[in-house]
């Protein structure tokens, strides 16, 4: 915890939860509970699960200029994006590699808000908006409990009019329990769910409140932990851990295209002029490896780091792996030789407890077509 320098109000709620709060981003975050994870994993696909995720940066744009300086560290086409509406976009360094994503949130004509993770997108917009008519306004006050799973919106509906017909990636400002929130119709597990931003001052009256009342729905607090494996089913990638900051090449700096993770999707159509976006489209068809799933003949989940072979040959590693309950399924994201990621190649993982035969497979693995995330009504 000496890296810690940002604070949950929830802390306390976490501790008698049996959490040490481990370091993530700065903040002490409850990366497990003293229970079975699986549970918290089954609750969010079945019912629904409540999760502190305050550790994302929250930073406010606001001014005139704000657009231009989002228009040029994101991927994406910001004129597309209207007041109440959010987007999932890249940030990429000189080199045309990518070091931070974000959700992009216009909560105004001229004003936005930024949520990142642990990358360096905080120091790129900072250092965009010098001289330009943008305030930079990092907001550590702002909470952000992640309401996630089938039944979250049968929760909140009977305290948000209008929740509803809330769509994907969309968000609205209201009241929750008399405290004022912005509700964003996103999340991190794949299910359909809700992020809701809330003041410090009022996080622990809302988090105690879902808990309470939300329990003989089904739902329950769960760790920061989970998440990692419902992305796996839900193709969700984390920086740095499923990138070259962890798994570097021996004769080349750390980073990785969008081609090779898969995220060359939120570069918005016809978009030039972002950083990095010539070495971008150059870089494509120049991959050296691809991100791609793997189901493991296993009966438990391998672990971080283990190794992936086809035909006694090192072809790549496993990034994050997890084993369902529900589906009885072992399997993993891992970064794999281009010409091992292709459905249905026969692969083996050679690791610390686990040695089994292995299938790379087409990812995500749970709700290919993001039915579920995006269900109306």
């Amino acid at each position: 915890m000496a890296l810690s320098w940002r604070f949950s109000a929830l802390a306390d709620r976490h501790r008698a939860l049996g959490s040490k709060l481990e370091d993530w981003s700065g903040m002490g975050t409850a990366w497990t509970y003293d229970k079975d994870m699986s549970e918290e994993h089954v609750a969010v696909r079945t019912k629904a699960g409540i999760m502190d995720v305050s550790g994302l940066k929250k930073v406010h744009l606001v001014g005139p200029h704000a657009i231009a300086v989002l228009d040029y560290i994101t991927t994406r086409d910001m004129t597309k994006i209207y007041p109440g509406r959010s987007v999932y976009a890249a940030m990429l360094n000189d080199r045309g590699h990518f070091t931070d994503d974000c959700i992009v949130y216009r909560t105004g004509p001229n004003s936005w808000m930024l949520v990142h993770g642990s990358g360096s997108g905080h120091e790129e917009f900072v250092k965009q908006a010098a001289g330009r008519n943008c305030a930079v306004l990092f907001d550590d006050d702002l909470h952000d409990l992640s309401l996630q799973g089938p039944i979250a919106v049968d929760y909140l509906a009977k305290y948000v009019p209008g929740i509803r017909d809330l769509k994907y990636f969309h968000h609205m400002q209201t009241t929750l329990f008399g405290a004022p929130v912005m509700i964003s119709r996103t999340g991190y597990t794949g299910e359909r769910g809700y992020e809701i931003f809330v003041r410090g001052q009022d996080a622990v009256m809302v988090w105690d409140r879902i808990v309470l009342e939300g329990k003989e729905m089904g739902i329950i607090p769960c760790c920061f932990s989970v998440l990692d494996m419902l992305r796996v089913e839900s193709y969700l990638l984390f920086y740095p851990y499923d990138n070259s900051q962890m798994y570097p090449f021996a004769d080349q700096p750390p980073g990785d295209s969008l081609w090779e993770l898969g995220l060359d999707f939120t570069v918005s159509p016809g978009k030039t002029g972002f950083r990095g976006a010539e070495e971008h489209a150059r870089l494509k068809g120049k991959e050296r490896f691809k991100i791609f799933g793997m189901l493991i003949d296993a009966d438990g989940p391998t672990d971080l780091g283990d190794e992936v072979f086809a035909d006694g040959k090192k072809v790549g590693v496993i990034t994050c792996p997890s084993y369902s309950s529900l589906t009885k399924k072992s399997m993993a994201i891992a970064r794999l030789d281009v010409d091992k990621a292709v459905h249905g190649a026969k692969l083996e993982v050679r690791g610390k407890t686990v040695k089994a035969s292995a299938t790379a497979h087409t990812l995500p693995f749970d709700d290919p077509e993001k039915k579920k995330r995006t269900a109306v009504g």
